[in-house]
């Protein structure tokens, strides 16, 4: 008797088992290796990592080849750095303050704003310059030439002018559009970036 229910014992545990297998081992739902290649390969949000169809630095172009070869350029640190530049350089600019100018303008830049300056001297007028509100800014286009990077941003601004000459006091305020473009070579240490040019934008 005794070894009659130890078979029926091992028969009904054989059973759980393996309806335990059965349940246990089944897939639910559609599984990684049921997915399309495609679907599995990670999201690349960043367009500054290079194309893997890339052979090098010289076959990429804007952010990618700037990357490549400066991979800490950051454009949300940049952008904030172009911003601080534009205030700095607009107040020295109205201010006459060519020290300040002279670090941060690239030599034609340098030389059109001197000639400005000298101008306004010479005529007897001030000028001094307040932002109503912070300047935007916006990244236009980065292009990697022979190690030399340039980017261009474009600038949304309104300040209020206060002037003086000849003709008395003056206030003036304004809202400009501009696409201010900053160089620096990468192989130089000195990581300040030139500003050497200014065009008009359309607001």
């Amino acid at each position: 008797m005794q070894v009659f229910e130890l078979v029926i014992f091992a028969v009904l545990a054989a059973v759980v088992l393996y309806q335990l297998y059965a349940v246990l081992g089944r897939r639910i739902g559609r599984q990684p290796e049921d997915q399309p290649a495609a679907a599995l390969a990670p999201v690349d949000d960043d367009p500054a990592l290079p194309s893997p169809e890339a052979d090098g630095p010289e076959d990429l172009s804007g952010l990618p080849a700037l990357r490549a070869r400066d991979p800490s350029f950051d454009v949300g640190h940049f952008l904030s750095g172009a911003r601080q530049a534009y205030e700095m350089i607009v107040i020295a600019f109205a201010a006459g303050d060519h020290a300040t100018l002279n670090n941060l303008l690239g030599p034609a830049v340098a030389a059109s704003f001197e000639a400005a300056i000298t101008a306004r001297e010479a005529e007897g007028r001030t000028e001094k310059v307040e932002f109503l509100n912070p300047p935007r800014s916006d990244l236009e286009s980065i292009t990697v030439k022979d190690e030399v990077a340039s980017v261009v941003v474009r600038f949304l601004a309104e300040f209020r002018s206060r002037t003086k000459g000849p003709e008395g006091e003056g206030i003036d305020d304004r809202r400009t559009a501009e696409l201010w473009t900053f160089e620096r070579n990468l192989k130089s240490r000195d990581p300040n970036w030139m500003l050497v040019n200014v065009d008009a934008a359309e607001a």
